[in-house]
Order: structure tokens, then sequence, then C-alpha cells
């Protein structure tokens, strides 16, 4: 079943085809979007002085804000929406289940767990000091909630991971509660950042952010094929040569660099993991080769897209992208939950 599906690429030329075409006008979607959001901002900045902001010997407020503003903003929207979404396409694949994105697996409960314990325990305040904590957050999290749910005597099956995954977040969300609620510094910090925020980046975080979110991603397109395996049952896999643990230990080191890292440097931002595997399915059909690659297009579109949005629509103020994508996400996952059900019934 697996080969004749592998097949079909390249003995139905239209599939393939088809495919391209649409990965290709979602890159020209993509590329519209990077131009808007280098040009649009609350500020009013003319198409001109935009172009010349762009040059590093030029001098001038309107300058810094292109060259150390939007340009790092548009930047991290770019990787941190590809990121979410290659992660949301990783997740919902290892775990079988459609209602999946990267706070299943404790992810942004540890990255926010380490925010508000470096912030108000240690008492680092730059973006450059408590975004690594975050991302070690997320990965403890990440290896505790894969160690809880292989514990058992089947292993780390879908279901024992979303179950260790949902008591992990509630024991650190717990935690949370209790850290902010006694000092008013790391609740002062936790307060902007869980809102979720392509603000505040500079490029040297950003340089070392994208490191950790190039390798999830290389690591990500490996192990997609062998998910396509996986999709089949593990008994399945197994009989195609496939080792289990193998395919999720690498799944999983790929979601935690990817979420992660993302979730580290611009906060939680809920359900871009959520929407874009669905809709990238939706084009592409059940290949988790293609769903991947979709899935890194359309987040980065969906992430920049709501950022731009922000930006507009409450001048001279802005709403921050992870507040935009949860007005659209909501609605989202609610009609999603409403259709997983009937299908059950």
């Amino acid at each position: 079943m697996l080969r004749t599906l592998e097949r079909r690429d390249v003995t139905v030329p239209g599939n393939r085809s088809r495919r391209l075409t649409g990965l290709l006008i979602a890159l020209f979607a993509v590329a519209g979007l990077t131009l808007a959001s280098v040009f649009v901002g609350v500020r009013g900045i003319s198409a001109a002085q935009v172009v010349a902001g762009l040059s590093p010997s030029v001098d001038g407020w309107d300058a810094a804000v292109v060259a150390g503003m939007r340009l790092p903003r548009t930047a991290l929207g770019l990787l941190a929406g590809a990121a979410l979404g290659m992660a949301g396409a990783l997740i919902q694949g290892v775990t079988r289940n459609p209602l999946a994105d990267p706070g299943i697996l404790g992810i942004s409960a540890g990255a926010s767990l380490g925010v508000v314990l470096a912030s108000g325990l240690l008492g680092i305040g730059s973006l450059f000091g408590y975004v690594w904590f975050a991302f070690a957050g997320a990965l403890a999290a990440m290896l505790v909630v894969y160690l809880v749910g292989g514990g058992g005597r089947g292993g780390a099956t879908p279901a024992t991971l979303a179950i260790a995954g949902a008591a992990v977040s509630a024991l650190l969300f717990a935690l949370i509660s209790a850290v902010v609620l006694t000092d008013v510094r790391a609740l002062e910090k936790y307060r902007f950042w869980v809102i979720g925020a392509l603000t505040g980046i500079d490029r040297q975080t950003l340089a070392a952010v994208a490191l950790f979110l190039l390798v999830g991603a290389a690591l990500a397109a490996s192990v997609a094929p062998a998910l396509n395996s996986l999709a089949l049952g593990d008994d399945v896999a197994r009989s195609l040569g496939q080792r289990i643990w193998l395919v999720r230990a690498r799944a999983v080191a790929a979601i935690t660099l990817l979420a992660g890292g993302a979730t580290a440097v611009c906060g939680p931002i809920a359900f871009v993991g959520l929407i874009v595997p669905h809709a990238a399915r939706a084009v592409v059909g059940p290949d988790q080769r293609w769903i991947l690659a979709y899935s890194a297009v359309l987040g980065a579109a969906l992430l920049l897209a709501a950022d731009i949005t922000g930006r507009v629509i409450a001048r001279p103020d802005e709403v921050q992208a992870g507040i935009v994508v949860a007005a659209v996400g909501a609605p989202f996952f609610i009609a999603l939950v409403r259709r997983t059900r009937l299908r059950e019934l």
C-alpha cells in the first residue's frame, strides 16, 4: 500500500504537477507578504524611504525602523511560522491525532516555565538571556513527556504521548502560576511574552535561534518518509522495516527544535501548528513529505499575514500576531472538533 502511494506521484504526473503548482503559488504569496511586512507598519514610511533604509550606509530614524525592526521582524515571522507549521504537521503525523499541535506535548508550557524562572528567580531581563531558558524548558518538557509516555508496556504510542503531554502541561502551568503570583517581575515579563509577538527581536538572537530551527527543519525532512509508513499503523510500519521507536524519537527531536525554538523567541503562538497541516492535507493528500513542505510555506504565510493585519487594524497601536492568529484559529478549532465528533458517531 505504501509503495503504491509513493509510486502514484511518478505514475500520475498530474498529481505532482498540481502539487508543485500549488507550492509555487504559495511561495509567491509568501514573497508578497514579505514585501508587505517590510513596507507596511504603524509608522508611515514612504516606499522610497523603505528602499533607502535597506542600505546599511543610510542613517536616520526611518532607516533604523526598517533595518532594525521591520527586517528582523519579517525574518522571524518567516522562520517561526514555517517552524510552527512543520512542527504541527509532525505532531499530527506521529500521534495520528488531527487535533494535535505543539502545545499538546508540553512544549509551550516548558518554554513558558523557562521564561518565568529566568526572569523571576535569576533576574534575567533581556531576550537574548531568557530565550535559552525557554528553549531548555521546552526541550526538558518534551523529554519528560516522551519518557513518561514511553514508560508503559506498549512504549510511546500516540495515546500515551498525548495523555503524558496533557499531564505534564498541567503540572508546568501550575508551577508557572505559583511563580508569577509571588514575583511581580516574573509576572510582568510573562504577561507580555505569553501573548505571542514578533517584536523586540535583534539580529544576534535571530541568527542564533535560526540555527536551531534550520537543524530541526532538516531533521523533519529526513523523518517525513518514515511517517508515511507509520500512518498505516505500527504493525504495518514494522513489516516495512521501520524501527518505530527511532522514527518517533527523531520526530520528537525535530518537534522540540522547531516548536521549542519558535516558542522561545516569540512566545506560545497557538493554532498555527493546528490550522496549517489541515490546509496542506486538503491540497496534497496524506503524503507526509508534501504536507511538511506545504506546512512550512503556509505557516510562514499565516504568521506574516497575522502580523501585518495586527499592525494596520489598530493604528497607531498594534494587535500582536498571537491574538490575530487565535481569532482565526479558535473558530477553525471548534469546527474541526465538531466535524471529528460527527465522524465518530
